[in-house]
């Protein structure tokens, strides 16, 4: 187990800067994701804390000691990359304990150390197959093996789950939670996916451009959000953005409406601010009406989302019970002022 400190972390190919004065603590045994859009910086942020790249600038230290210019293979760091890269002419014993045996350990103890990474994954039956005999989610768990039998301090997930179909990707979930949860070892997660970082987590660490935008646990950056761009990143669907101006202390116009938020800043009259409510929101027994036309509703079972616009023109996504709207009906829509997070012009939270 360890702890990992990054200090004013840059990355540079050539002329393009990937990583920006990144500085980040991860606390022994955490469960950490990182997240963002394609091209945020993610990965190579992961493969800088492995020794896979080679930092431009700042320091990386790993259980207190400064591991910036040390060989990937001596950080007590595993890592699982999206593609499995197991050998297709070994078994999955042979895949599991090869770098052990390429670091010539005793034979009892790659033995002990694959019947016990087997145990812990449900290989036992499937130690003697090929890889082309097992499924994708049991090429995943292999992989998962060869990291485990190497007793690192920590574990690096390089969106491991992303050549995985949908129910998959579920299963493995649930298995790398349950594996965290048994080793207690400390790991690091690299997704586009918000779903996978808010169901796998303690900490999320949100990225774009290559800078951290807000990190905390899930429900807080879900409910608390520093930014609009972490407001819109996290959650599925997305949170409605609607254009709102201030009418001078804490009353906007929006929608066709005048709300008043319960924030402690003044906003100043004519300003203008970005009004965010989340689509289950839009769904509350007590608040303010704004009235949506349905153009699509999705019937997802439990639940359903209508798709349409307000007054404005402006388009929204709402939560509802399923059956109580239909495409091309006006619905009114309800929300408590309360759920509002409103931003600024350059999408930072008015609080």
């Amino acid at each position: 187990m360890s702890e990992i400190e990054l200090r004013n972390v840059h990355k540079r190919f050539g002329s393009v800067e990937v990583l920006h004065d990144v500085s980040l603590s991860i606390e022994e045994g955490e469960f950490t994701v990182f997240v963002g859009p394609s091209g945020c910086g993610k990965s190579t942020l992961l493969r800088v804390i492995a020794g896979l790249e080679e930092v431009t600038g700042g320091q990386i230290f790993i259980d207190g000691r400064d591991m910036t210019d040390e060989e990937p293979a001596d950080r007590g760091l595993a890592m699982v990359f999206q593609s499995y890269a197991l050998y297709p002419h070994m078994s999955v014993a042979d895949n599991m304990s090869f770098g052990l045996r390429m670091a010539r350990r005793p034979k009892h103890e790659i033995a002990e150390k694959v019947a016990r990474s087997a145990k812990i994954l449900r290989l036992e039956e499937l130690l003697d197959r090929k890889p082309a005999q097992l499924s994708g989610g049991q090429r995943q768990r292999v992989a998962i093996g060869r990291a485990i039998v190497r007793d690192p301090r920590v574990f690096l997930f390089d969106e491991p789950l992303s050549n995985l179909d949908a129910e998959l990707r579920v299963q493995m979930r649930v298995e790398i939670a349950k594996l965290h949860k048994m080793l207690g070892n400390t790991m690091i997660y690299v997704t586009h996916d918000q779903t996978e970082a808010l169901t796998l987590a303690d900490r999320i660490v949100v990225l774009r451009a290559g800078r951290i935008e807000q990190v905390g646990a899930p429900l807080d950056l879900y409910a608390d959000p520093d930014n609009a761009f972490v407001a819109g990143f996290i959650g599925s669907p997305r949170m409605n953005f609607l254009k709102a101006t201030a009418k001078g202390g804490k009353r906007l116009a929006v929608g066709g409406i005048e709300v008043e938020v319960p924030i402690a800043t003044d906003v100043g009259a004519g300003t203008e601010v970005q009004f965010g409510v989340r689509p289950e929101h839009f769904d509350a027994a007590h608040g303010i009406d704004l009235a949506m036309t349905a153009d699509v509703i999705e019937q997802l079972g439990s639940t359903s989302y209508l798709y349409g616009t307000i007054s404005t023109g402006e388009a929204i996504v709402a939560q509802r019970q399923p059956g109580r709207n239909r495409a091309g009906e006006l619905a009114t829509l309800r929300f408590d002022p309360a759920n509002v997070r409103l931003f600024d012009a350059d999408g930072l939270r008015i609080r």
